[in-house]
């Protein structure tokens, strides 16, 4: 994340802003130039699988 200059900040963003998409067992929320693979382990407690440029 740190070579695509993308902060936790910007994952929080993106998780809570970014338009979703429902996957197998995750969701893909996309935000302004890159997306965010998550899964949803608890009550707004989140486990990123992977964060990658559009």
């Amino acid at each position: 994340m740190i070579a695509l200059c993308i902060n936790d900040e910007d994952i929080k963003k993106a998780i809570t802003q970014g338009s979703k998409t429902k996957q197998t067992d995750s969701f893909l929320a996309c935000y302004a130039y890159y997306c965010v693979a998550y899964k949803i382990i608890g009550e707004k407690i989140y486990k990123i699988k992977t964060v990658y440029m559009r």
